[in-house]
């Protein structure tokens, strides 16, 4: 069953996803040529310490491995799941994807954004503009009465219907007192498929997007998500509640609560 949130939940999950937009922003200004990941690690560390919150990436367990750092910081054709690192520094043209999912009394909020390097080239302006675009138009799919299907449909329309691919290997989800949870939510399908949409949901849109083919796999560190021509991905995220008013963005930076200021 999918969890429907009641008010105190959705409350909750307000603050949280506050928290974690606010540190998503707080990194988007350090990334520029010379930064090491591991510096965007500390400073995400640092801010999420500040605002009282803890990283539900540190520590998660897949499988023998747990994840060892507080951020997911992506490079290039690193698709999701990058490890910080003091060796991994940033160039001019490259891309980051910067992904923060915090938990904060109880619930998680889950958000992400690629960032360009200075000046990158036409085309990686267009896979991030598309893919920034597809998150908007999964987002407005959402609506109460619609089915999974129909954001996973429009997505996928937006994205091929502009010559680039969706990873098929990863999907999103719900979120709220666990990273995930049900429903699973692809970023392909068939509009009208899926489970039907009810108010009080929380969805994590993540549109993931390859300039070439849609094919993955795992580095051999066990976490780092790679596109397997090793074509540049992006990858943009909300958490969003289900309304019957229409979707609401959650994670929007500027709104913590005065108590963990």
């Amino acid at each position: 069953m999918i969890p429907i949130k009641d008010k105190e939940g959705i409350a909750r999950m307000r603050e949280v996803c506050a928290i974690a937009a606010t540190v998503l922003d707080s990194l988007k200004p350090l990334v520029r040529p010379g930064v090491t990941t591991m510096d965007l690690e500390e400073a995400g560390r640092a801010e999420i310490a500040r605002l009282g919150a803890r990283s539900a990436c540190y520590g998660y367990q897949h499988g023998s491995r747990r994840y060892p750092a507080h951020t997911c910081i992506s490079v290039n054709e690193e698709v999701v799941h990058g490890i910080p690192s003091f060796k991994r520094v940033l160039r001019e043209g490259d891309i980051v994807s910067l992904d923060i999912v915090l938990e904060y009394n109880g619930y998680i909020g889950d958000n992400a954004v690629t960032v360009p390097v200075a000046a990158v080239a036409p085309a990686i302006e267009k896979l991030l503009r598309v893919t920034r675009e597809a998150l908007g138009i999964g987002v407005r799919a959402a609506q109460v009465g619609n089915r999974i299907g129909d954001i996973s449909s429009a997505v996928q329309a937006h994205v091929e219907g502009n010559g680039f691919s969706v990873v098929r290997d990863m999907v999103g989800h719900g979120v709220g007192v666990a990273m995930h949870e049900p429903p699973e939510i692809p970023n392909f399908g068939k509009r009208g498929s899926g489970d039907k949409i009810r108010p009080g949901m929380t969805l994590a849109i993540e549109p993931m997007v390859n300039l070439g083919g849609y094919a993955t796999l795992t580095l051999p560190d066990g976490w780092t998500v790679v596109s397997a021509d090793r074509s540049p991905s992006a990858h943009f995220e909300h958490t969003v509640l289900t309304t019957e008013k229409g979707p609401e963005i959650l994670t929007i930076p500027g709104l913590v609560p005065a108590r963990t200021a």
